[in-house]
């Protein structure tokens, strides 16, 4: 282990696995931009490192992440970073959709984006709750694998939004599953997830650790460029079908409804919500 329990990332070598584990769990995990960089940061180190040949991606303590942080004490969306997502001016100082746009498109779209273009093969270890911006998170891994009760939901069409800034749905649930998750912001199972594609293994809570262990290796033992060709291949596909392209299109749309949130909600971009309004339908954790 080469970090402490009190920075928000650890990082973790197990053989030719990088193990990179997000440790907020006293906020399950809400990532703040700390967060995000200390996640590219770790991301980076695992690529640098030839003797590492598959990254897992995972959450300390309950829940893999409760998504975007929007009202934990470590919300640092005024904050400056050293920006490597996208090249765009710091959103720190700037006003209204400037602002949004800025850091959006930086720590969440961009993000996202990059981490999908790792040239290493990358595992989602999913326990508990995988909500919004966690889905964002696990998404931009090549493979998931979920506990038995792990949970995942989009519910940001509540904000008056059509959901999160990386808009993966169409193509990893399926035009019509992607509907029924933003229409309904309603929490589906790990096993509905495998059903609908989005899941590659769902295992006991007790064997997350070790089947997502085995399944690195076993891929580690393939050739590391074949892999990472593999992982391109694979991903132009998927952008050749739109996504790339409609992302662009949803992001757009995305602060569209910010704008018109902040109009007629008073500046509030997120349109009156606020973490606890966002899981107040949802069944006691």
């Amino acid at each position: 282990m080469s970090t402490t329990d009190d920075e928000v990332v650890r990082y973790e070598r197990r053989g030719r696995t990088a193990v990179v584990t997000m440790n907020r769990p006293e906020y399950r995990n809400a990532q703040n931009s700390a967060m995000t960089y200390a996640l590219d940061a770790a991301f980076q180190r695992a690529v640098d490192d030839d003797e590492v040949k598959v990254i897992v991606l995972a959450g300390e303590g309950k829940h893999f992440s409760a998504g975007h942080d929007i009202g934990t004490p470590g919300r640092d969306v005024d904050t400056s970073f050293d920006r490597t997502a996208v090249l765009w001016w710091d959103h720190v100082g700037k006003e209204g959709g400037d602002k949004r746009f800025a850091r959006e498109a930086e720590v969440y779209l961009g993000m996202c984006r990059r981490w999908r273009e790792i040239p290493k093969p990358t595992i989602a270890s999913v326990q508990g709750a995988c909500i919004a911006g966690a889905l964002m998170l696990a998404w931009t891994c090549d493979m998931i694998v979920a506990t038995e009760d792990a949970f995942f939901s989009d519910p940001v069409v509540r904000m008056g939004i059509p959901g999160v800034e990386y808009f993966a749905h169409p193509w990893v649930l399926g035009p019509r599953a992607a509907k029924e998750v933003l229409f309904t912001g309603e929490r589906f199972s790990a096993a509905q997830a495998k059903e609908w594609g989005m899941v590659n293994r769902v295992v006991p809570a007790d064997e997350l650790e070790s089947h997502t262990q085995a399944l690195a290796e076993q891929i580690a033992e393939m050739p590391g460029f074949g892999l990472a060709l593999t992982k391109k291949a694979v991903n132009q596909a998927e952008d050749l079908m739109g996504m790339r392209s409609g992302m662009d299109s949803a992001f757009g749309l995305h602060h569209f409804a910010h704008a018109h949130n902040a109009e007629v909600h008073g500046g509030d971009s997120l349109g009156g919500q606020d973490a606890k309004s966002m899981a107040s339908d949802r069944r006691k954790e």
